[in-house]
């Protein structure tokens, strides 16, 4: 790391000493353990259509729905990324969140409010782009979520307002200071199927406007997207669940700009290792179709591509081997305007999902037994070349160090560290790398 970081970084850690700057590991999918393979700021389809409040400080006797709520996250984050063309993006900031959720009146409505905002500890303009503060190293701070929870009945819930929502390609991407919220109208429900305990989540709703990870302002889903006309989101979906094994399906429409589909099956293979514990092997798919609808006024000419992605967990004790490969098709790159890429390749830089690319990943991960709360992965991700000649295969290095506090008094705090080298194998090798510091501290109660 350059000495003109060391500064910063001791800043950002000193702060995150002190309690107004501590931020916890466990709120907003801030960290991925050794033991889960997904990525920081991703949304799988079997954590979709979910309730973000978890009440964890309420006794066994408490009803969840007569108390007042309250969340808070505070971060530091440390960023420093050398690009292939020899530009860099750095930045320190803090920043995080407050938020409160009323009990349900008369049984039936609920209202919530969230405050998000991030400040700049030192970045100069000319190392903008980090996505830790606004275009010019700006710092900002907007109300994120002003929402009304109406309970239509026992596991079904109407949304309305602003609010975080969690799918596959419309979700927080919570992986700077702040995450996407959006405003819309949305229901979710939970539906238990039969005597044997099948579950089936489901979600519907429209989606008009995203307020991004590092801006104060809401805009048009179509708008953010690319396209220079104001439309809405429509989206649908369904999760079904039986003991190991799950299946469900979502889609997103903008209308004359683009849809999009996934699709995604998860079973937990019922095999006794004898290395494993309690813990079984996963196998998991997944198929992306995006292309353009009504007047293609996103790229004013039609496109349709896929992607499809398989994945295996093999837990072995304290560590989880991944293994996972996506291939992209079609005559386009695939997108993902509003939230983090949902590929099982997409990485701490790179989402591998150009026209054309094919991508191995490779991961383990182990929590440290002898530090309690510690634990790293490793992972590597070898991409193929691109359809577009213009553009070169490239492979990913991460590695991943983070301690979560397992005591009573300091529950919910954490440390993590992230590094990545991206090698671009064009006419000549490129190189990027990218580091991050990130101390959290949050209490949900």
């Amino acid at each position: 790391m350059p000495a003109d970081m060391h500064r910063p970084l001791l800043i950002a850690l000193f702060l995150a000493g002190s309690p107004a700057f501590r931020v916890p590991a466990a709120a907003q999918n801030v960290t991925a353990g050794p033991m889960s393979s997904v990525e920081q700021g991703q949304t799988q389809l079997d954590e979709s259509f979910g309730l973000r409040v978890r009440h964890r400080h309420l006794g066994v006797h408490d009803d969840p729905a007569s108390q007042t709520h309250f969340k808070f996250d505070f971060r530091t984050f440390s960023f420093d990324r050398e690009r292939f063309d020899g530009s860099t993006g750095r930045a320190v900031a803090a920043g995080g969140l407050v938020g409160m959720k009323t009990p349900f009146f008369l049984d039936r409505i609920s209202f919530g409010v969230t405050g998000y905002t991030s400040q700049r500890i030192q970045g100069d303009s000319d190392e903008d782009g980090t996505l830790l503060l606004e275009p010019g190293q700006a710092g900002y701070s907007v109300l994120g979520e002003a929402f009304a929870d109406l309970r239509l009945r026992d596991g079904l819930h109407l949304y309305a307002g602003r609010k975080e929502f969690d799918s596959p390609f419309i979700n927080p991407h919570d992986n700077r200071l702040t995450p996407n919220t959006f405003e819309a109208v949305v229901i979710q429900g939970l539906s238990v199927l039969g005597p044997e305990g099948a579950t089936l989540r489901y979600g519907i709703g429209y989606v008009d406007r995203i307020k991004n990870r590092n801006e104060d302002q809401f805009i048009s889903m179509a708008v953010d997207a690319g396209a220079p006309v104001e439309r809405g989101v429509v989206t649908g979906g369904a999760v079904y669940t039986k003991d190991a094994f799950s299946f469900g399906a979502i889609d997103y429409h903008c209308a004359d700009v683009i849809n999009l589909l996934y699709a995604q099956s998860r079973w937990e293979v019922p095999v006794l290792l004898p290395f494993a514990g309690d813990a079984s092997p996963v196998v998991a798919a997944q198929f992306i179709d995006q292309r353009s609808t009504g007047d293609e006024s996103l790229t004013g000419a039609p496109f349709s591509v896929q992607q499809i992605g398989i994945k295996g967990d093999l837990p072995a004790g304290d560590a989880l081997f991944t293994a996972a490969y996506t291939l992209a098709g079609g005559g386009a790159d695939l997108r993902s305007p509003w939230s983090g890429y949902p590929g099982y390749t997409s990485v701490q830089v790179e989402d591998f999902n150009r026209a054309g690319e094919g991508a191995l990943l490779l991961r383990a991960g182990y929590a440290i037994p002898w530090i309690e709360g510690l634990s790293a992965y490793a992972l590597w991700v070898n991409g193929s070349d691109p359809d577009d000649l213009a553009q070169f295969r490239k492979d990913e290095l991460d590695w991943n160090l983070q301690w979560e506090s397992t005591g009573e008094c300091l529950s919910g705090l954490s440390l993590r560290l992230r590094y990545a080298t991206i090698r671009e194998h064009g006419p000549l090798t490129r190189e990027s790398t990218d580091f991050r510091v990130i101390v959290n501290y949050g209490l949900e109660y």
